[in-house]
């Protein structure tokens, strides 16, 4: 799987650099500012890209917004994108287009290379991959507490692991239940919350993200 990467620390582009390669990923190429993602997207047309949010020259939102560009020319392309602060806004322009591929880490989750490369790996397959800690914060906001009051303690536990992109049979795994148990637990969630049911696992995602963002 070929993946462009950009990154403008030495030391942890290096390090994810070896990374990557130690699990069976081509990195065809890894810089370290804007311009040079945006020609290595356009030349290489890689599998899946691993983006630092703020890049040279700006340091603002320089990858965010050269990855958003690809998904523009390519719709869906997969994109992880990494950030240094929990920024919303950022993650909610990632998502959107509804095209799910993507993903938004946290840098601290990278020192977790199963984690990291699970979520490399799961974008890369068209999945959408939201950090724990982001959806965290969504869920303890004072208008999301209120949205998600009626819910019970494991639905809770339930949409906090669906909005990380979880499969029913990954949240049954994790919570040691079974699917017909997982299954109830996320039709009460959407029928409480007021979402559309979906077996599809971007849509159910995107939808929960949606309703604690608006």
């Amino acid at each position: 799987m070929r993946v462009v990467l950009a990154e403008d620390l030495f030391l942890l582009r290096d390090g994810l650099v070896r990374t990557l390669g130690e699990h069976g990923f081509d990195v065809v190429a890894a810089v370290d500012n804007g311009p040079s993602l945006r020609k290595a997207l356009l030349d290489h047309r890689p599998d899946v890209a691993v983006v630092d949010v703020r890049l040279p020259p700006s340091y603002t939102d320089e990858g965010l917004q050269a990855a958003l560009e690809a998904r523009r020319q390519v719709p869906g392309f997969p994109v992880l994108v990494l950030s240094q602060y929990l920024e919303q806004l950022y993650a909610r322009e990632l998502l959107a287009d509804d095209a799910g591929a993507v993903g938004y880490l946290l840098k601290d989750r990278v020192t977790d290379i199963g984690q990291f490369v699970e979520a490399v790996t799961r974008v890369a397959a068209g999945e959408t991959v939201m950090d724990p800690y982001v959806i965290s914060r969504l869920l303890t906001r004072g208008d999301a507490r209120g949205r998600t009051a009626s819910l019970s303690p494991r639905e809770r536990e339930v949409l906090e692991l669906m909005a990380e992109g979880r499969s029913n049979a990954a949240i049954g795994q994790r919570l040691h239940v079974t699917m017909s148990a997982v299954t109830k637990h996320t039709a009460g969630i959407f029928t409480k919350l007021g979402l559309p049911a979906s077996d599809d696992d971007n849509r159910r995602v995107l939808a929960v993200l949606a309703y604690l963002n608006r």
